[in-house]
């Protein structure tokens, strides 16, 4: 139902949660809200330790359940710590308890649904728990000891959550890295977290493209040689036309069948000290394995995202916290019961994939759906089909994939049942209100309530989103903080703004779920995130609040970029240009993209060389379209396919300053040929501005 207020400068419609959802809901008005959420700020220590007695923990003193922090750079160390001293194991949370103290364990954990609509399987908690112990010792016998770091570069497949839970159970770290990056990118992240063993897969389809994961990770491990790492154990899923038979799966055996194909012709190079593959690792291993009693503050996990200098940053996540958090956040964001479907589409590879994939979910004995697929294959309708099957009732997805999906029309949607949802929620970057009523009006025909989230890699879980049985929701605002969260809008003075008002995005007190540190740089954990406003967690995005509260985040304010939902910096695009021997400098900014939400708009300055360039071996002009498509290559290959720049444009010259700074502002404004400058009197040569707008490529979208 659909009401009006002023919630920002124009009059925007407010839709207030559905009956039925309300109903059955664990929080059921903005009342019950406001009061747990004032429980959760005037009394931290009481709200989470109510929360974290539904969990294990080994030897706990109930003196432990504490939140402490510091954020004031100017005053010690940040240091952030929850029931430090407690013992746990979060895979004994996930899976143990849920079996004997729940019992759940005939309970399905995950409905696993291929590229190819004729792969399907589906995995029980019990049948989970002895895959994870299999597997967990197989680790151990590989050398693998608590602390230690494993990366894992997998598809969305049953045995990368085996993987991770594994690493849970034993005290390793584990070190995913998504599927869709080069192997550059996997060398670098392999180095900078010194992982001694890597899992993989032989490769995946992704729609009708085939990728062979082995060969990227051959050619990684190569490069990290090179670089004086070596990784000393690579285990290998052979998942393609040899489907394991841990699981109930369900496979055509037409030999047409891609994966058939796939598997007869890989070509999979093999190091018989090295490389092993998983099936014969894991046929003789012991179905039981004690987990390792871990402290509340060791690493669980370290998860690698962008930085501002084009250095990847290690996010290290502590268990108790994690834990306590992500449960949270899926039971309350997701209004979860038991009897629901869960189906987050986010790859396990982005922090998405590992709260509300992985351990949310299994942490409230949910059952998930996992898709390794992608939206559009064989045709449109795959995400509609899958929750017509599976009669999934919660449903989290990108504005990415919602607005491509838009395209297609409704038709792709209509025709299929999807009566058994109830929520629908939106992950990555901002939804755009066209994209959110659309969501609204053909997804959930009216009658399911949208949580748009915001959260980051770094907090662990939601900080911003609609309580689905309370919140009246504005289509493209995140509306209010979730429980213990406390956020500002900050003025770039640092002043804290009141009432409605625009500004940095920032937050006054950690909460559980918050990252620790950067792997191996403190330092660097401090100065990214807490030195530009000490006290304050910066966000590194902008927000708007209306005069009703509710929060509106605007986007990057820093040297990053937010594409499909995937963060990057403008220096490591910009680091991948200058290589090609022709260029000799580089500016990336973001620019608007009716699908992508943002997309990499690239302005390329070439060396002083004449008229004409080498590339491979032709000689061609210096700003043609094999210049443009070789750039475009190397972005590719340096960071992933997912990082390729929309438009490259030829800048003679950039707008800098007297002091050699470039303009960032002023090449936003070009991209959309918008010649409101504002003043660039600091220019050092304002004729450069004219000229770039002469140059820009005909065919860009404004």
């Amino acid at each position: 139902m659909a009401s009006s207020s002023n919630g920002s400068s124009s009059a925007t419609a407010v839709y207030e949660p559905n009956a039925r959802i309300r109903k059955e809901a664990h929080i059921t008005s903005m009342d019950q809200y406001r009061e747990m959420y004032r429980l959760s700020i005037d009394d931290p220590d009481k709200f989470w330790g109510e929360i974290a007695k539904e969990f294990y923990f080994h030897e706990e003193s109930p003196t432990k359940r504490r939140l402490v922090y510091n954020l004031n750079v100017s005053e010690g160390p940040v240091e952030i710590k929850f029931m430090a001293g407690a013992k746990l194991n979060i895979c004994y949370n996930a899976l143990d308890r849920n079996i004997k103290e729940k019992k759940y364990a005939k309970n399905i954990a995950y409905y696993w649904v291929g590229n190819d609509p004729k792969e399907c399987a589906q995995i029980t908690y019990a049948e989970l728990l002895i895959l994870v112990c299999k597997f967990a010792n197989v680790l151990k016998s590989k050398g693998v000891k608590k602390g230690d770091r494993i990366a894992v570069y997998m598809p969305m497949i049953i045995e990368l959550v085996v993987t991770m839970l594994a690493c849970a159970r034993i005290g390793a770290v584990h070190s995913v890295v998504f599927g869709g990056f080069s192997a550059d990118s996997l060398t670098e992240r392999l180095i900078a977290a010194q992982c001694k063993i890597i899992v993989t897969a032989d490769g995946t389809w992704r729609g009708p493209k085939l990728i062979n994961l082995k060969e990227i990770v051959d050619d990684a491990l190569t490069k990290a040689r090179n670089q004086n790492h070596v990784v000393e154990t690579c285990i290998v899923v052979q998942h393609l036309g040899n489907l394991s038979s841990n699981m109930n799966k369900s496979v055509s055996e037409d030999e047409k069948h891609p994966s058939k194909r796939f598997c007869h012709d890989l070509k999979t190079s093999w190091n018989t000290a090295t490389d092993f593959w998983w099936h014969d690792l894991i046929v003789s291993a012991d179905e039981s394995c004690a987990p390792e009693w871990m402290d509340a503050e060791d690493d669980l996990f370290m998860l690698y995202t962008s930085g501002s200098t084009g250095k990847p940053k290690g996010v290290v996540h502590s268990i108790a916290g994690y834990m306590v958090y992500a449960a949270t956040t899926f039971k309350y964001v997701f209004d979860h019961h038991q009897g629901d479907v869960f189906w987050c589409t986010a790859d396990i590879g982005w922090i998405t994939g590992h709260t509300y994939v992985v351990y949310g979910p299994l942490l409230d004995g949910a059952t998930s759906v996992m898709f390794e697929g992608i939206p559009f294959y064989p045709d449109a309708s795959r995400y509609w089909q899958i929750i017509e099957k599976y009669k999934v009732s919660k449903f989290y997805t990108a504005p990415t994939a919602i607005r491509a999906l838009m395209k297609y029309g409704d038709e792709f949607v209509t025709k299929h049942n999807c009566s058994s949802l109830k929520i629908l929620g939106s992950v990555g970057e901002p939804i755009n209100p066209e994209a959110w009523l659309w969501y609204y009006n053909v997804v959930g025909n009216k009658k399911c309530v949208i949580v748009d989230t915001f959260w980051q890699t770094e907090t662990g879980g939601h900080v911003l989103t609609p309580i689905p049985g309370a919140t009246p929701a504005k289509p493209g605002s995140a509306t209010f903080p979730f429980f213990g969260v406390i956020p500002a809008i900050l003025s770039e003075e640092g002043k804290e703004l009141e009432g409605p008002a625009e500004g940095y995005l920032v937050f006054k007190r950690p909460w559980p779920g918050m990252m620790r540190t950067l792997y191996g740089d403190h330092e660097r954990f401090e100065t990214t995130y807490f030195k530009k406003f000490p006290g304050y967690y910066c966000t590194g995005d902008g927000a708007r609040r209306d005069e009703d509260g509710y929060y509106w985040v605007t986007g990057r304010v820093d040297d990053m970029l937010n594409v499909s939902g995937h963060l990057l910096s403008t220096a490591q695009v910009e680091s991948c240009l200058i290589e090609h021997a022709a260029v000799s400098e580089a500016a990336v900014v973001s620019h608007p993209h009716p699908v992508k939400g943002e997309c990499l708009y690239c302005f390329v300055t070439l060396k002083e060389v004449g008229n004409f360039i080498l590339i491979d071996s032709k000689l061609v002009h210096n700003f043609c379209n094999e210049l443009i498509q070789a750039l475009r290559s190397i972005v590719r290959k340096k960071i992933g396919p997912f990082a390729s720049p929309e438009y490259v444009q030829h800048a003679p010259g950039l707008p800098k300053t007297r002091s050699g700074k470039i303009m960032r502002r002023v090449l936003r404004k070009i991209a959309s040929n918008d010649r409101d400058m504002g003043d660039i009197s600091t220019l050092a040569d304002e004729s450069v501005v004219e000229q770039l707008f002469s140059l820009r490529p005909k065919d860009v979208a404004v």
